[in-house]
């Protein structure tokens, strides 16, 4: 099948949405569909180009069996609500000349990542012109995000940001999310049931896994062998409610066997330091290659991940499967009845949000039971084996696909045929009649 991705983050980006994105176009490449993808130049979590890069200027490359091009957008160096908006809208308009150019490629469907819902309009506009299936998968539900995070205020503005959605959400063939609270919460905006699926992020546990030694990193960061290490690694941003993890390292200080690693970049990361200004206990990395992943997140004794209250089920932190598949202890902020809670309650510590005693005290007490944190570790890679597997999730996309496409060539075939050759022409008249398109007789 010919597949197109459509959406603002891609690889070489190291966390986030970028990075499923670009292991789901290598998954259906390798499995032998064609892929395009038309994404922007890689930016998070830094907030500025990668180097190779160029913010103003149209861009085409092939990396691991896709076709990418990339299209302008304005990074701002410190985004705030306005500045996040017409940031994703610089994005939504310079890309629409590379969808266009997709139109005489005629793929089968044109997938859609959210963030950014403003991309939506072209996407459906694609998908309506050459007469295929739009699929639209939610990583992140950004205008409640937004408005609940307090990013964006206005009231009014709240009211017209989420009619918005639903008229566009409605008019997609599939709607994905990532846990069934997420696919919920979808339904709940008005699309059908019948058109809503659920695919879970993933992690492939051949490439991350427990090592049998001590990590590299607890050498090159002179942390002591009996120090027991606390790792954040990922993205600093508003939905993490990051200040917690510094506000709880404040509060253990005077153990001097916990050492706190923040590994990672964001636009929350200089408070982040201001906050842990003057501790001993705090150790700052920048984000570190591909890699060399699975060596850091064996660095960990413990996990943590801080989630604001507010942002429940708004979003699914992407980093929770390396931290299942790296078999080490997991403690979350999370409310019972949110989809974080569930995934980890049965396999790691969860805290109330924005609780710093809780989540203090819960690392307090996995740093005093190694056996507990060896049982929970356990559990969790248990469950990253078991559940959480790439090709899982792609056969589902793909059987859903499959389907959409029939369809879709189903109706291609009902309004062509009378073009061709009247009411009562076979299908195979019209395929015989019909004339190839500029990339067939010329081809790319």
């Amino acid at each position: 099948m010919k597949i197109l991705i459509y959406g603002l983050n891609y690889a070489p980006e190291l966390t986030g949405v970028g990075k499923y994105t670009a292991e789901m176009a290598v998954l259906l490449a390798s499995r032998g569909h064609e892929v395009r993808v038309v994404c922007a130049p890689p930016y998070y979590p830094e907030w500025h180009v990668a180097a190779g890069y160029v913010s103003w200027r149209y861009q085409r490359e092939m990396r691991d069996g896709v076709t990418i091009w990339r299209a302008p957008l304005w990074v701002p160096a410190r985004p705030s609500g306005l500045k996040r908006m017409l940031h994703l809208a610089s994005f939504a308009a310079s890309s629409l000349p590379l969808l266009a150019r997709q139109v005489l490629w005629r793929p089968d469907t044109v997938t859609l990542i959210a963030p950014t819902l403003m991309c939506a309009p072209g996407a459906l506009a694609l998908a309506r012109i050459a007469r295929t299936s739009a699929w639209l998968h939610i990583q992140d539900f950004e205008v409640d995000a937004a408005f609940d995070l307090g990013l964006l205020k206005s009231t009014r503005a709240a009211r017209v940001a989420r009619w918005i959605e639903s008229t566009l959400l409605r008019r997609f063939d599939t709607v994905s999310s990532i846990t069934p609270q997420m696919s919920a919460r979808a339904v709940v905006k008005g699309v059908e049931p019948s058109r809503v699926v659920c695919l879970p992020n993933w992690v492939d546990v051949s490439t991350i896994f427990p090592l049998s030694r001590a990590s590299d990193y607890r050498r090159l960061l002179s942390i002591p062998v009996d120090h027991k290490v606390v790792l954040y690694s990922g993205n600093m941003g508003a939905k993490q409610g990051i200040e917690t993890l510094a506000d709880a390292a404040a509060s253990l200080a005077a153990r001097a066997d916990i050492t706190f690693v923040f590994c990672g970049s964001g636009a929350a990361k200089a408070s982040l330091l201001e906050r842990c200004a003057g501790l001993t206990n705090c150790v700052f990395i920048p984000l570190q290659p591909a890699e060399q992943l699975n060596e850091l997140l064996n660095l960990a004794d413990i996990h943590v991940l801080p989630q604001r209250g507010d942002a429940a089920d708004l979003v699914m932190p992407s980093k929770l499967t390396g931290m299942f598949a790296s078999g080490r202890a997991v403690v979350a902020m999370a409310r019972p009845g949110t989809g974080l809670y569930d995934v980890v309650s049965s396999r790691g510590v969860v805290v109330p949000p924005d609780d710093v005693k809780a989540l203090a005290a819960a690392i307090t007490v996995l740093a005093s039971d190694p056996e507990g944190r060896a049982a929970l570790g356990k559990a969790a890679r248990d469950y990253a084996e078991r559940a959480l597997s790439p090709e899982s999730t792609i056969g589902t996309f793909e059987e859903r696909l499959a389907t959409l496409v029939r369809e879709s060539r189903g109706k291609r075939a009902k309004v062509e045929a009378p073009y061709f050759g009247g009411p009562k022409s076979s299908p195979a008249a019209v395929r015989q009649q019909k004339p190839a398109t500029t990339e067939e007789a010329a081809p790319d």
